[in-house]
């Protein structure tokens, strides 16, 4: 037994089944050779990669029709990968990352028994630069801006690893952190469009979750240029 308990779960999206291995609940816990510890991964956060997030559901829907062609996308803070999934399931040029012990296998085996080939994978730590990753015209995540610190460790990953016409897309269930994120992307020429979503059954308008793309120069919405804020 390797110390925690799975479930398999179904997920439907852009009306394909995924098959996806998770972790049984938040209570799961196995850190033998403290891999986890060792880069600062406690007991309280090392369940939270393992599960089917609202967020990620959010991101990986919008993974299911954005444009793809041409493009060389990363995820950041993959998890289980569905987002990582979807892309690979239309072919797109996708590299996942993440940095906790297991996101690496549990990708691998969803991968395998959704039929797809296996997909490129980074074990990325957003606060140390990794020269051989390059740059990308996609960068992705889903509730990556879960600290408060984050906002500027993101930053500077996107200005590492966005190309100069990169669009940047996080989906953000509003826990108050995205504000430093935009006004720090604003200063390397972003602009944003918030796209307010129902992350839940249960939400209710105006909705506090969010889909944020981030691109530079001026964005367009209905024929008006909107500057990042």
């Amino acid at each position: 037994m390797p110390g925690y308990t799975t479930r398999e779960l179904v997920v439907c999206l852009g009306g394909h089944d995924y098959r996806i291995r998770a972790l049984s609940d938040l209570q799961q816990f196995a850190d033998p050779h403290q891999q986890a510890d060792r880069i600062g991964i406690s007991s309280a956060q090392w369940s939270l990669f393992g599960q089917v997030w609202p967020a990620g559901r959010v991101l990986a829907e919008a993974m299911c029709t954005h444009d793809i062609v041409g493009k060389r996308i990363l995820e950041l803070g993959c998890g289980l990968g569905l987002s990582s999934l979807v892309l690979q399931q239309r072919s797109a040029d996708i590299t996942a990352s993440d940095h906790h012990p297991l996101a690496e296998s549990f990708l691998r085996h969803n991968s395998a028994q959704n039929r797809l080939l296996a997909i490129t994978y980074c074990d990325l730590r957003w606060e140390v630069p990794d020269v051989t990753l390059g740059r990308f015209d996609l960068i992705i995540g889903s509730d990556i801006l879960y600290e408060s610190g984050h906002a500027d460790l993101l930053a500077a990953m996107v200005h590492r690893h966005a190309l100069p016409d990169a669009e940047v897309l996080i989906t953000d269930p509003g826990r108050g952190n995205s504000a430093p994120f935009t006004r720090a992307l604003a200063d390397q020429g972003f602009t944003v469009i918030e796209l307010r979503s129902r992350f839940d059954a249960r939400d209710i308008a105006p909705f506090r979750g969010r889909l944020l793309s981030y691109r530079r120069g001026d964005v367009m919405a209905n024929g008006v240029p909107i500057r990042a804020h």
